[in-house]
């Protein structure tokens, strides 16, 4: 009776234990970053992401228009004070970011993302 009891004690204490780890959020929740463009630089405001769905939630607080491409997406141009979302699934590894308006990525407006 008494191996009875210890070992549904045991098993009870890995349930009890076990809880808080079912109870974490998955890994494929959407990370969101925000992207401040002007002439010619990105600020974001994560370097370092988590794969999976990213919204890039993106400002231009420029005067001329801007982009954002990453991933094989990008999104229209958008005018000075003007700001869109674009969401784009990732896998681990370095991701290229850059505005695609003629010459803007040459002036500076590139980067790289990191994807854990």
């Amino acid at each position: 009776m008494n191996r009875i009891t210890l070992a549904l004690g045991v098993a009870l204490a890995a349930l009890v234990a076990a809880a808080p780890v079912a109870a974490r959020p998955s890994s494929t929740a959407a990370t969101t970053v925000t992207v401040s463009m002007k002439e010619f630089k990105f600020t974001l405001s994560k370097k370092t992401v988590p794969h999976g769905k990213v919204t890039f939630k993106v400002v231009n607080k420029g005067k001329l228009g801007h982009d954002f491409a990453i991933g094989g997406k990008k999104t229209k141009i958008i005018g000075p004070n003007k700001s869109t979302t674009l969401t784009v699934t990732l896998k681990k590894g370095k991701f290229p970011y850059k505005c695609t308006v003629a010459g803007h990525a040459a002036a500076g407006m590139k980067g790289t993302l990191t994807v854990t």
